[in-house]
């Protein structure tokens, strides 16, 4: 749960529905990747049905990030896909990528809305660069990253109403711990998605942050930003319904990996313009086994 952002490659393809040089209809998810440690040991319908779900998020997600350089011409290929969703709940989708996404649909009955949701989330990537204050980076949040929580929870079989609030709190988390991991990469691309108004409180300046410069008042909006993506963490995991923890192990994998990629950041001191931090494969795999073996993930 959370955004699926591709880790490598050019830029969507709205013929076949896949990137270049990609399967028709199949994510290239890595066997070093949180996805794999996450999902890989569900059983194979399951699996079947979040890799459909995760194919389809990566594909939408590079018309922001990787997509056409013409706004105009992304906007289309947004729009297209919008179509595909209608064609998704009633009628037949004309991509490969799709076909898949609606055969996910149908055996487990997900909703449309977190799919409009999700789309709307990419729209404001393709015509949006700033967020003034924490209430308009929560909608963003909540966009790209809680909606896919949500279209996920139908295919874990999750049936207590409760796992919705675990589910969009996970995900606002799981963005935020996105958020200072690519400083760096956003920056380059004229984003920011820090809130402006914490930014100012700070004393720091956009103009600062988009140059990567690491002062005192870098570190503090940073710790500012690292503090509620804990909050966040810390109210997911009060929040997990005990008749639904089995059936959201995945998902808790997910947020124990990334948990520990925050703390990775915070020991390094928010040095994200130097490299990109990530978690050790070793220690994903650590982190999935120990949960899938026992039934539980620590905190």
């Amino acid at each position: 749960m959370g955004q699926m952002r591709p880790e490598s490659g050019p830029g969507s393809d709205i013929a076949t529905g896949v990137r270049p040089g990609s399967p028709p209809g199949r994510a290239r998810a890595s066997s070093g990747s949180s996805f794999h440690y996450s999902f890989g040991l569900l059983p194979q319908d399951k699996r079947r049905g979040i890799l459909a779900v995760y194919t389809f998020c990566r594909v939408i997600d590079d018309l922001a990030d990787e997509g056409p350089l013409d706004p105009a011409r992304a906007e289309l290929d947004l729009d297209a896909y919008r179509e595909e969703i209608a064609r998704c709940y009633g009628g037949a989708p004309n991509l490969p990528v799709t076909r898949d996404l609606q055969a996910c649909i149908r055996r487990y009955d997900i909703p449309r809305q977190p799919f409009e949701d999700l789309l709307d989330g990419v729209a404001m990537d393709l015509r949006q660069t700033r967020y003034r204050d924490f209430d308009e980076l929560r909608i963003y949040c909540r966009r790209v990253a809680s909606a896919v929580g949500l279209i996920c929870l139908p295919i874990f079989g999750c049936r207590d109403v409760r796992s919705r609030d675990y589910a969009v709190d996970l995900g606002i988390a799981l963005q935020l711990t996105n958020i200072l991991r690519d400083l760096k990469a956003d920056a380059l691309r004229g984003r920011i998605y820090v809130p402006l108004d914490e930014i100012a409180a700070c004393g720091y300046s956009e103009a600062e942050l988009l140059k990567g410069e690491r002062t005192p008042a870098f570190l503090a909006l940073m710790r500012r930003q690292a503090a509620r993506a804990h909050r966040h963490f810390q109210s997911s995991a009060r929040l997990l319904p005990e008749s639904d923890r089995q059936r959201l192990l995945a998902a808790e994998v997910m947020r124990a990996i990334y948990l520990r990629l925050l703390r990775r950041i915070e020991r390094r001191e928010f040095r994200v313009f130097e490299r990109r931090i990530s978690v050790p494969r070793l220690q994903q795999l650590g982190v999935a086994l120990r949960a899938w073996a026992l039934g539980e993930v620590g905190s």
